[in-house]
This record gives C-alpha cells, sequence and structure tokens, in this order.
C-alpha cells in the first residue's frame, strides 16, 4: 500500500516571521516612521498630514532605503552577514523592483502636487540621500561614499531626517524657516534623529571598522558613544515647549525615556529586530505621544 505523501503547510509562527522580515527588511517600517514624524510635525499646527504629502514621504523613503540595499558595490564586500543582510541578499530583485515603483509612485506625487518650484531647496536634501551610499571615488580598493567621510554619518542622517519630517510640513503649510518656534521644532527633531542615529553606528562597529569608515564607535568606543546619544536625546528633551501641561510633557518625555533605554542596551550582537523594530519604532512611539498630547 503506497503511502500518501503529506505537504506540511507553513505554521503561523513562521508566516508571522516572514511578514515581520519583509516589513522591516524592505524598510516599509521606516518608511511608516518617516511618515510618522512628518505627520508629528503637522500636528505641531495642529493639522493632519496631507494623504498625497504621506504618499511622496512614504515612496521617497522606500526608494532611498531600498536603492542603498541593493548597490552592487556592497555584496563584494566580504563581511559577517546578518539575518537582516541574508534577507536583503536572498530578495535584491524584489527589493530593486520596489526600489524603482517607490521612485516612479514619489515622481508622480511629486508633480502632482505642484512641488516644482520647490525643486532647488529639495534637490539638495534629494543630493545628500542619494550620495550618502552611492560609491564616489576608488580609494584603497575600496569604494567610497558620503558616509566613509569621518564621523559625518550620523550627522547627515539627522539633518536629513529633520529637514524632511520638519521643514517640508512647514513649506507645505507656508511657515516661513525662520520662524523661532520652527528652528526649535528643527533643533528639537535633529538631536533625537540624532541620539537614535549612534544606535545604528553601534550596529555597525565590526563592519565599519572593516571597511575603514571612522564612526564614534570606531574612533570614541562604544560606551563613550551612548554617552554622546545620551546628550544628545537630552538636549532634545530641554528644546521641549515650555506652553505644555504636565500631561503634554510627561506624554512627551516617554519616546525619550523609550529611546534611552534603546541606546543604553544597544549592542552589535542584538538581535536585527532590536535595531529594526525597536529603535526605528521609537519613532512610531514619538509620533503616538504628540497626537495623544496635542
Amino acid at each position: 500500500m503506497r503511502e500518501s505523501s503529506t505537504t506540511h503547510a507553513p505554521t503561523w509562527p513562521a508566516m508571522l516571521k516572514r511578514a515581520t522580515n519583509a516589513l522591516l527588511y524592505s524598510s516599509t517600517w521606516l518608511a511608516l516612521a518617516a511618515v510618522a514624524l512628518t505627520w508629528a510635525s503637522f500636528l505641531f499646527w495642529r493639522v493632519h498630514i496631507p494623504p498625497r504629502l504621506a504618499g511622496l514621504i512614504f515612496a521617497a523613503t522606500l526608494f532611498l532605503y531600498n536603492l542603498d540595499s541593493v548597490l552592487p558595490y556592497k555584496y563584494s564586500q566580504k563581511l559577517v552577514l546578518s539575518e537582516r543582510k541574508l534577507w536583503m541578499r536572498q530578495h535584491r530583485r524584489e527589493l530593486f523592483g520596489l526600489a524603482l515603483v517607490s521612485l516612479a509612485g514619489a515622481g508622480a506625487l511629486f508633480w502632482y502636487d505642484g512641488w516644482l518650484h520647490l525643486s532647488g531647496f529639495l534637490s539638495h536634501l534629494a543630493l545628500i540621500s542619494v550620495l550618502y551610499s552611492l560609491p564616489l571615488v576608488r580609494v584603497r580598493g575600496r569604494w567610497r561614499a558620503l558616509r566613509d567621510l569621518p564621523l559625518l554619518k550620523v550627522f547627515l542622517i539627522a539633518y536629513v531626517w529633520a529637514a524632511v519630517t520638519v521643514w517640508v510640513p512647514a513649506l507645505y503649510l507656508g511657515v516661513p524657516l525662520s520662524t523661532p518656534e520652527l528652528q526649535l521644532l528643527f533643533a528639537r527633531r535633529f538631536f533625537l534623529i540624532l541620539a537614535l542615529a549612534f544606535v545604528f553606528d553601534i550596529r555597525d562597529y565590526t563592519k565599519d571598522r572593516l571597511t575603514g569608515t571612522y564612526t564614534f564607535p570606531g574612533v570614541f568606543g562604544v560606551r563613550a558613544t551612548k554617552w554622546v546619544a545620551l546628550g544628545a536625546l537630552l538636549i532634545s528633551c530641554v528644546l521641549l515647549p515650555h506652553n505644555l501641561n504636565i500631561r503634554q510633557g510627561l506624554l512627551l518625555l516617554l519616546p525619550a525615556a523609550l529611546a534611552a533605554v534603546v541606546i543604553w542596551y544597544a549592542d552589535e550582537t542584538r538581535p536585527d529586530y532590536y535595531f529594526a523594530l525597536l529603535t526605528d519604532g521609537v519613532m512610531i512611539v514619538y509620533f503616538l505621544a504628540v497626537y495623544w498630547a496635542m
């Protein structure tokens, strides 16, 4: 009697892990965080984010980060591969397709919403974002991008993220960038993102040393970097508006408390979810805190 062959359907835990990996490692979660931070800035003026602008921010973030993940020169680097990197290599074609679709979507929304008059301003942000990972010169047999300039990586990230999530909403609403309240909001966002960016430098500690990229952990050590990150986080808390009531103040300090814990316990041996889900998730929590506070 012939034994019947059985095919085992994927279990729910396996399906959940696949979905979570796709959400996190395709930068979809990060793109949602970018939309959330932008929405938080709109709430500063008690306005909800326009859906098309949310789509533009989402698509542009997806394009830039997936472009970074499929650059050919990165696949020639002989490094220890994490689960995240292995997933990206296995889905390189899909990520490239997602980058192209995102670029088309961002371009269509940019054109449709009539942002062409701001092309001069926005182009410098796009240029920094693209050149951040795009190899420019070959030095000692290795390709170098903007991110490889000593100690510059975290400041580039903080500037671009703060500019996109604060200045873009202001330009959309016609608020002058020289407004003192807006400058304060920009500084607060800059130091928050800077603090979180140090966490990813800690994650990439060994990789950056192997590729010759001088970052804060590589130059000053991981522990010193954590203190610098906590200092940046403290500055962002000091820059909170002074007209908040106790409830609003406590709510807005919650994301900072979570960020402080994430920073302090950051280590390159942590699972990829620690960085992709938890660290980026601080930005989602920040939006929720602002939403409830406002």
